[in-house]
């Protein structure tokens, strides 16, 4: 009998975890847009940085990290890597924020969105050479930013329709991103509809001159936004426009600016304030009435 419950006990444990980490498709089929890509999604370590990111994303997907239904809390955020448009930076941009969130009572859905095609195994080392003319790489992600920013809807739709079955408020699914996936919140946020619109957003080293879209949401929609003084790509300045047109729209706005950092310091450890900016994040939830 005792060996049985243990049994029964690891089954419903394996089953937590599998349902924890359950991949779901934005789209039946191919989507509007890339319906002739003919590549294929990969995923490379091999690269300057020594960490994990993901390419050639063609089927657009959330991985839902859900918590415990005892640990629920109703609210959910849906997670977006940066990575210029090129790579998704899943690991410290993406699968940590949501075991924090999880952490946290909160579910979270991190997001492969459509990006530019890289020709090599090597995608980081690809994009660097293409860091030092923003002119032209605006250029080529400007096709892509669309399809992105659809994924990004397409996301916040997903989740709020299935919201009951996965004990989530669906008055209370929030938007994250980091770098080019802030833009791509932003984006999100300002052409949206109100069935895919976020109710909450999280630009965290937003690039601005990308995002699609500028009005501001009527509806009361708060948005949290955080940089290093020290980023390299200089996008300081671009959260700070994104945050004053913000508070001059009468919403609820924060904005935290570290003296160093520098750009895509995610949940990496340095050593120094940026280390814990997720626990701001978490104060400032728990002001907005979305943590306990």
């Amino acid at each position: 009998m005792k060996k049985a419950l243990i049994l029964l006990s690891l089954c419903t444990l394996a089953n937590i975890s599998l349902n924890a980490q359950k991949v779901i498709q934005l789209y039946q089929g191919k989507p509007k847009g890339s319906e002739n890509w003919t590549w294929s999604e990969q995923t490379s370590s091999k690269n300057m940085f020594n960490s994990e990111v993901v390419y050639n994303v063609v089927q657009p997907s959330i991985t839902a990290y859900l918590p415990s239904p005892q640990n629920a809390n109703g609210t959910a955020i849906i997670v977006a890597p940066g990575g210029a448009f090129h790579t998704l930076s899943i690991n410290s941009e993406g699968v940590d924020v949501a075991k924090w969130l999880n952490s946290k009572g909160i579910a979270a859905f991190v997001l492969k969105y459509r990006v530019a095609r890289s020709f090599t195994d090597d995608p980081v080392r690809e994009l660097m050479g293409k860091m030092g003319d923003f002119k032209k790489l605006d250029e080529e992600n400007a096709p892509i930013i669309p399809l992105a920013t659809a994924d990004g809807q397409a996301a916040v739709k997903y989740v709020r329709e299935h919201a009951k079955e996965m004990n989530i408020n669906p008055e209370r699914i929030g938007f994250m991103g980091f770098s080019a996936g802030g833009t791509l919140t932003m984006s999100v946020v300002y052409t949206a509809t109100d069935e895919t619109r976020p109710n909450f957003v999280a630009p965290i080293y937003a690039y601005e001159n990308a995002i699609l879209g500028s009005e501001v949401p009527k509806a009361k929609t708060p948005i949290f936004v955080a940089v290093a003084a020290d980023d390299q790509l200089g996008f300081m300045p671009h959260s700070i426009n994104i945050f004053k047109k913000w508070f001059d729209a009468k919403q609820p706005a924060e904005l935290h600016i570290y003296e160093k950092g520098g750009h895509g310091f995610g949940m990496r450890k340095q050593g120094i304030p940026t280390d814990t900016w997720y626990e701001r994040f978490g104060d400032w939830l728990k002001l907005q009435g979305l943590l306990p």
